[in-house]
């Protein structure tokens, strides 16, 4: 499964591509799109742009994406929640399903703790893709979200095969019992 992780900014938002076989992950790629200017549209426009070449790019099969932090600033948070419709929107475009998370489920995912500041952060992400560089702070937060998600996904999909095959026990105990009654 590949996972494109979104670490929404309006000035940088970071992104990271990693692939999971089973339990391993490999880094496909990272970095940070920048946009600039007293033009809010424009800024977005980039942001839009350079999200969809990096989709198109790296073919992800599905998408997260760090869930906004309310700040003080009103302002701020308006803006930033505009860049996270961004990031949103270009992977719902692809057509990828996206999975959303808060910051401390992140953490709790890579490192452990749900209030790890940064920098363990990065150490862990390091330790689960050996060998990652980072284009910048942005880029790791992005892989730390994909790996969230994708370590989220394999539950899922454990927990979705465990209940099928119980369903299934339970569906051939049903058929033994209409079976017992109809002899």
């Amino acid at each position: 499964m590949r996972v494109i992780g979104i670490d929404p900014g309006l000035r940088n938002m970071g992104w990271g591509v990693i692939e999971m076989d089973g339990s391993r992950l490999r880094h496909i790629a990272n970095g940070i799109i920048h946009s600039a200017g007293d033009d809010l549209s424009i800024r977005l426009l980039k942001l839009h742009a350079g999200l969809v070449e990096v989709i198109a790019r790296y073919a992800p099969e599905t998408a997260a994406v760090e869930q906004t932090f309310v700040n003080k600033d009103a302002v701020a948070t308006l803006k930033l929640g505009q860049a996270r419709g961004i990031a949103l929107l270009a992977p719902a475009q692809a057509g990828l399903s996206i999975g959303e998370y808060a910051p401390n489920a992140i953490k709790k995912a890579v490192v452990g703790v749900g209030h790890a500041d940064k920098i363990q952060v990065q150490h862990m992400v390091r330790q689960q893709l050996p060998g990652v560089t980072f284009d910048g702070p942005d880029a790791a937060d992005a892989l730390a979200i994909a790996i969230c998600h994708a370590f989220h996904s394999q539950a899922v999909r454990r927990t979705q095969a465990a209940m099928l095959g119980r369903g299934a026990l339970e569906i051939t105990a049903g058929q033994a019992r209409i079976r017992r009654s109809i002899e």
